[in-house]
């Protein structure tokens, strides 16, 4: 039914925060006149009103660091282009290790930067107190300056945006609530509010801490929740010099901006209160919880401890107000899976700082379809319906919370909300020892402990050294290579495509070729106009126009989005998930084939069942369709069975592969032997930035067809790449994580991508992106934690690489 509307605005935008109004900008600085903001009471009167306003950079990773640093771009430039001040003070930031360990992760986090030439400096206990004179320097182990760092008037900032927005064109309403979304299929065509209707193109949910309650309005699932925040204010009496930087010491748990004549401190304390299930109610406004004196000593005696002037001075005020924080503590932008035109950009718990890139990325993304850069780790689909259920969203956003200035160990596992999705080989794998880790809901082995006692080991992290893990997982990996080996993998996304038309839909969005008779695998890449991969996938082949895609846990709601979104209006083609109805066990070894000939009447030969094939056989009892593949190098199938079959499969394989010392593995020997074989992982070291061509994914590539893409390729091809993905080795163990520096010549040349030990070439391997002109270069260096590793380059695959033992 078509709705008629009072008006219409061709982008109307929900929420008039720091991050809608920065939206609002960047749109209007690129020409967008006919764009409407709608706020329900007045322009910060949600969280950004009682945000405190420090600005830090430095992330986990380029892109996300680089979209920091386009909000100090930003804030560098508003007031002249505004008019306004927004008191933005660029005085740096100290960041305080009080212990080697997270002096361990500061360093890390200093190579990273070093990696893309982002400005941090690490100094003495000593040299911190000189430029933080108030600090009490005992037991500080080390500290990280960043001079381009510093805070903001989160209030004066919103309203820049505001003005500026105004001037371009834009309209922003004040005083007008949204009460109902209105859609037509896949669309919306509107909103209605307590000020009459308005019609839109597009929608973009930036309401806050009211976007989840938007997104149910829309029929989107977000995973955005919401939780007490405290910090003070100290009693004005301090002297403060104008020159002094922000502070943060972690293992104290406190942060800290100067303020007028005074110190803005807060935390992120564990048990912090979840609040309304992360739905507020339209009517709270600009309001505040009591103050819980009990949360606040939390961060507030320690923060005594490292600022003896606190026991001079007297807490003024005390804020207790309600922030965003998602279900993995990280923002959510992007265009929501579920519709065709409604963008989100909520979960901000630094949504100050994130503000002037975060509204230029998704200016980007409305207008150009992408945000011009991979900012993965933001995406609204690395979540899905798992996530977004009251009770589970609220405990995982209270742990994300109380784990903000936590040290975050490599390879860590959150804690709270485990237990959500279960395989049916779950009760299995638990008696055999396995240690569970979680992804998208999914508890999946990482790998298995010997007796209860090793269990523990998991826990034994390390930045520069070994986890405690490291021998069970080397252990794994030897079994896998010399005898036969077993591994859930039932948390694989798996999705039915299929109706006429169906092959040419993928011929045009996959770049390899699809066309051809059924019963095969074909691996391939899934790519955006300029070529870059936005999904890699295995499509399994199952009949004319009939397809299943394999995708990662992680990578479902992303990449069936995107197929999705490209099949013809017609209905022909469906896609249906079918993750939940199917469960997967992967056999692989040398000794794969024995185990299952002696268990079916099928024909296992190589002739018979070749790589890469797919086919309807029977395992004891059970129907299986298998499919000869592997993502370790070794003689491998999936068996992949309905779920109700899942245990009894197991039970047969387990029971037959007894000759044979069969032993159950997990994720981490995967990883281990995957790195050896030179197969690349999505996320890690492709993504939508990165085409086949230069990540040496050529052979998966068919430049004689047309699909989406190729016209770059052609291009990149030609004019040959501008940079390669390259692997390296390093004698013994390092202690790489991803991220390191590369040096060639003693100058920085790129960084390192995935990394691991190669438990069978007794050397440690890393993934790294360099600039062409010196790609084929055979030595390098990769720095670390202060220390230097000589690095050579090998060839991608470093084990078998004639493929005698995946194909014969």
């Amino acid at each position: 039914m078509t709705t008629t509307f009072d008006r219409h605005a061709r982008i109307v935008i929900i929420g008039g925060g720091a991050i809608g109004c920065s939206l609002a900008y960047h749109l209007g600085r690129r020409g967008e006149r006919d764009v409407l903001v709608l706020e329900k009471s007045e322009i910060t009167n949600g969280c950004t009103w009682h945000a405190a306003g420090l600005v830090g950079q430095l992330r986990g990773r380029r892109n996300l660091t680089r979209l920091m640093q386009n909000s100090v771009a930003v804030f560098d430039r508003l007031e002249a282009e505004s008019g306004r001040v927004i008191d933005w003070k660029k005085v740096g930031s100290l960041r305080l290790a009080s212990s080697p360990e997270r002096w361990s992760e500061i360093r890390r986090s200093m190579t990273l930067a070093k990696s893309f030439g982002f400005e941090c400096h690490a100094l003495s206990a000593a040299e911190a107190k000189n430029l933080f004179p108030y600090i009490d320097p005992e037991g500080v182990v080390g500290a990280a300056f960043i001079p381009s760092d510093g805070y903001v008037d989160p209030y004066a900032l919103t309203h820049a945006f505001a003005a500026s927005a105004r001037a371009s064109g834009v309209t922003i309403q004040e005083g007008v609530c949204v009460t109902e979304i209105v859609k037509d299929g896949r669309r919306v065509t509107g909103v209605m509010t307590d000020h009459g209707s308005v019609g839109c193109e597009i929608l973009v949910n930036c309401a806050g801490l009211w976007a989840k309650r938007l997104g149910d309005m829309a029929g989107v699932s977000l995973a955005a929740g919401v939780v007490e925040h405290q910090y003070f204010l100290t009693e004005k009496k301090l002297d403060i010099p104008k020159t002094l930087p922000t502070l943060r010491d972690p293992d104290k748990n406190f942060y800290l901006k100067p303020d007028v004549a005074s110190f803005a401190i807060g935390g992120w304390e564990d048990g912090t209160k979840g609040c309304w299930r992360s739905k507020p109610p339209f009517e709270f406004g600009r309001e505040l919880f009591p103050e819980n004196y009990d949360r606040l000593e939390l961060f507030a005696l320690p923060c005594a401890e490292r600022l003896p002037v606190l026991n001079e001075v007297g807490i003024q005020t005390i804020i207790n107000g309600p922030i965003p924080v998602s279900a993995d503590g990280e923002p959510i932008m992007g265009l929501a899976p579920e519709l065709d035109n409604f963008f989100v950009a909520c979960g901000f718990t630094a949504g100050i700082a994130a503000s002037g890139g975060a509204g230029e990325a998704m200016a980007n993304w409305i207008l150009d379809g992408d945000p011009g850069m991979d900012l993965w780790a933001f995406d609204v689909r690395r979540f899905g319906r798992p996530h977004s259920t009251g009770r589970y969203l609220e405990e995982r956003a209270i742990e994300s919370y109380g784990s903000y200035y936590k040290i975050h160990w490599p390879a860590e596992e959150a804690h709270a909300g485990r237990g959500l999705r279960r395989s049916p080989l779950h009760g299995h794998l638990d008696d055999n020892g396995a240690v569970f880790g979680a992804r998208f809901g999914w508890e999946r082995p990482l790998w298995f402990a010997r007796s209860e006692a090793q269990r523990a080991d998991e826990l034994k992290s390390s930045f520069e050294g070994k986890p405690g893990w490291f021998d069970h997982v080397g252990a794994e990996h030897h079994h896998i290579r010399n005898a036969v080996a077993l591994t859930d993998q039932t948390s694989f996304s798996k999705f039915e495509i299929e109706g006429a038309g169906t092959t040419s839909l993928l011929e045009t969005l996959c770049a390899n070729r699809i066309t051809g008779e059924p019963g095969r695998c074909i691996y391939t890449t899934l790519l955006n106009t300029k070529g870059g991969i936005e999904a890699e996938v295995t499509l399994q082949h199952l009949g004319p126009d009939r397809f299943v895609m394999i995708s990662g846990s992680a990578f479902g709601v992303r990449d069936a989005s995107w197929v999705r979104r490209h099949i013809p209006r017609d209905g022909a083609v469906s896609l249906r998930d079918v993750t939940s109805a199917t469960a997967v066990l992967n056999i692989m070894g040398p000794h794969a084939r024995s185990v299952l000939q002696s268990i079916s009447d099928d024909d296992f030969s190589n002739a018979a069942f070749p790589f890469l094939a797919v086919r309807d056989i029977e395992i004891g009892y059970v129907p299986v369709r298998a499919v000869r593949v592997g993502y370790v190098g070794e003689l491998g199938y999936e068996l992949h069975v309905p779920t109700e079959y899942a245990a009894a499969l197991y039970e047969t394989v387990r029971k037959a592969g007894e000759a044979c010392d069969i032993r159950d593995t997990g994720y981490r020997a995967i990883e281990t032997c995957r790195l050896e074989k030179g197969y690349v992982y999505w996320s890690a070291e492709i993504g939508p930035d990165y085409d086949p061509i230069s990540a040496g994914l050529e052979t998966t590539v068919d430049l004689t067809k047309d699909f989406i893409g190729r016209a770059a390729l052609d291009k990149i091809k030609a004019d040959g790449p501008k940079r390669r993905l390259c692997s390296f080795t390093v004698e013994g163990f390092a202690p790489f994580l991803g991220g390191e520096t590369i040096l060639y010549g003693g100058r920085v040349v790129g960084q390192t991508a995935s990394c691991g030990y190669g438990h069978t070439i007794g050397k440690t391997i890393a993934f790294g992106w360099l600039p062409a002109e010196v790609a084929a270069e055979p030595t390098f260096e990769i720095q670390a934690y202060d220390k230097t590793y000589a690095a050579t380059q090998v060839a991608r695959t470093i084990y078998d690489p004639e493929n005698l033992r995946l194909v014969s």
